[in-house]
C-alpha cells in the first residue's frame, strides 16, 4: 500500500527505500533482451557484473550472475553481444540503485537474431520509413561530402581516395564514430546529425567494410534508421560487402555495395564529363551545321524560283495586262464617244430642224415691235412705227411708211 506521508510527518529515507525495494521485488522473474555493452569479472568474486543496454533508448541496466553461470555458458559472452536473460529485478536500498541478478542467459543465435532484424524491417516498412517517395535525390556535383567512418579506417581511405581521384576539387568533411560494438550505434547517430546541420554539407556517406552479421547490428538500430529517415540530407549507405545488408540500406536514399562504390555515386568522373562535354560539343556542331544546310537548301529553293530569280518578270506580265485593260478601256471609251458624238449630231439635227432659226433659214423673219412683242397683225401698227425685223443672220431696224389690209 502507498506511504501515508505529509509536511508534518514525513516519511524516513530507510521508508521510502523500503518500499521501493518491496514494489520491485512483486515484479518477480522476467525475461529481458538487450546488448552486453560491458563485462566485469573481479579477482576473488563469485559474481560476473554486466551492463546490459536497451536496443533503441539510450538505456541501461547492471546485471549480476553467479561466475558458474557465466562460464557454463556454452559460447563466451563478449562485449557487443545481444544476449535474453531471465532475471530477477532487485533494488538495493542501502545504495540506491536496482540491477536485475540474472538466472539464466541465452544467447541470441543467427537464426533468432535475423528473424529480429526481419520483424524490425516490417515493424519500420509499416511505418513508411523504407518508402521510394521519401528517398531525396543526390546533387549533381557536391561541394562538401560527409563522411561517417572509422577513424583511420580502410573504408575512409577508399571513400576519399576514389572520391578524390574522380574529381579533384570535391571536399570532405569527416565525422569519426565507433563502426563497431554497443557505441557504435549512438556515435554514428551524432555523427550524422552533426554532419546534417553542416551549412556546406551535400551529402553524407555512412561507410564501413564487411562483417559478420553480430558486427554489422548497430547499422539495423532502430535509432539509427529514424535518425537517418529524419535528417534533410540526402544519405548513401556503405555498410559491408555486396551480400551484406542491415536496415540502414533501405532507409538511406542509396545504397552503394562498397565503400569505393559510394565514393562513384556520390561524384562524377571528370574525365566521363570531359569526354562528355567534348561528344556534346561535337554532337551539337554537327546539329548546328546540319540545321545550317537545311536552311541554305531551303534558301536556294526559294531563290531558284523565277519570282525571286527574276522578280521584274511577275512586273512584265501584269504590266502586258495593264496594257491590254489599257487598249480595251480605250477602245471601249472611243465607242462609246463615237456612239455618244452619233447621239449628238443626230438631236442636233432634230433640233436644227425644229428650231426657229432654221424657218428663218429659209427666207421667213420675225417682225417686233418697240417692246419686243411678235407683230402677227396690222392692228395696232401706225404708219411711222419703228418696228425690228429678226432674220437668220441678225436683226433689221424699219420703220413703217403704210399699212396694208390683207382681205383674203
Amino acid at each position: 500500500m502507498a506511504l501515508e506521508t505529509s509536511l508534518e510527518k514525513p516519511a524516513p529515507v530507510r521508508a521510502i527505500a523500503n518500499a521501493i525495494s518491496g514494489w520491485i521485488d512483486r515484479l518477480g522473474p522476467v525475461w529481458v533482451e538487450g546488448q552486453v555493452t560491458q563485462v566485469s569479472r573481479r579477482p576473488g568474486l563469485q559474481t560476473v557484473f554486466l551492463t546490459l543496454r536497451d536496443s533503441v533508448a539510450d538505456i541501461s541496466v547492471p546485471v549480476t550472475c553467479s561466475r558458474v553461470l557465466f562460464d557454463g555458458l556454452p559460447t563466451r559472452v563478449e562485449e557487443g553481444a545481444s544476449i535474453v536473460i531471465h532475471a530477477k529485478p532487485s533494488y538495493y536500498a542501502n545504495r540506491g540503485s536496482m540491477s536485475l541478478q540474472a538466472r539464466d542467459i541465452r544467447l541470441v543465435g543467427l537464426g533468432e537474431l535475423l528473424a529480429r532484424l526481419e520483424q524490425r524491417r516490417q515493424l519500420l516498412a509499416a511505418e513508411g520509413l523504407f518508402a521510394q517517395e521519401l528517398k531525396r535525390p543526390l546533387p549533381a556535383l557536391p561541394v562538401r561530402v560527409g563522411l561517417v567512418t572509422a577513424p583511420k579506417s580502410a573504408a575512409e581511405r577508399d571513400v576519399v581516395e576514389n572520391a578524390t581521384r574522380r574529381w579533384p576539387a570535391v571536399r570532405f568533411e569527416i565525422a569519426y564514430a565507433a563502426m563497431q560494438g554497443h557505441r557504435s550505434a549512438a556515435e554514428v547517430i551524432e555523427a550524422v546529425r552533426r554532419l546534417d546541420a553542416h551549412p556546406e554539407v551535400d551529402v553524407i556517406v555512412i561507410a564501413r567494410g564487411g562483417g559478420s552479421v553480430e558486427d554489422l547490428l548497430p547499422f539495423s538500430d532502430e535509432g539509427l534508421i529514424r535518425a537517418v529517415a529524419a535528417v534533410r540530407t540526402p544519405v548513401v549507405s556503405a555498410i559491408g560487402h555486396e551480400p551484406d545488408s542491415p536496415l540502414l540500406d533501405l532507409v538511406a536514399d542509396r545504397r552503394a555495395s562498397t565503400p569505393t562504390d559510394a565514393a562513384k555515386i556520390v561524384v562524377p568522373d571528370m574525365a566521363q564529363e570531359r569526354a562528355r562535354v567534348v561528344e556534346a560539343r561535337v554532337r551539337l556542331r554537327q546539329a548546328v551545321v546540319a540545321r545550317l544546310d537545311r536552311e541554305q537548301a531551303q534558301l536556294d529553293a526559294l531563290r531558284s524560283r523565277p519570282s525571286l530569280a527574276d522578280p521584274t518578270s511577275l512586273l512584265d506580265v501584269r504590266a502586258a495586262e495593264l496594257d491590254d485593260w489599257r487598249a480595251r478601256i480605250r477602245r471601249q471609251l472611243e465607242w462609246q464617244l463615237d456612239r455618244a458624238a452619233d447621239d449628238v449630231h443626230h438631236h442636233r439635227a432634230r433640233v436644227q430642224a425644229l428650231s426657229p432659226l432654221a424657218t428663218l433659214q429659209r427666207g421667213y423673219s420675225v417682225l417686233q415691235d418697240a417692246d419686243g412683242h411678235v407683230v402677227t397683225s396690222v392692228e395696232g401698227i401706225a404708219a411711222g412705227a419703228a418696228l425690228s425685223v429678226r432674220v437668220a443672220d441678225g436683226r433689221i431696224h424699219v420703220t413703217t411708211t403704210a399699212i396694208e389690209e390683207s382681205h383674203d
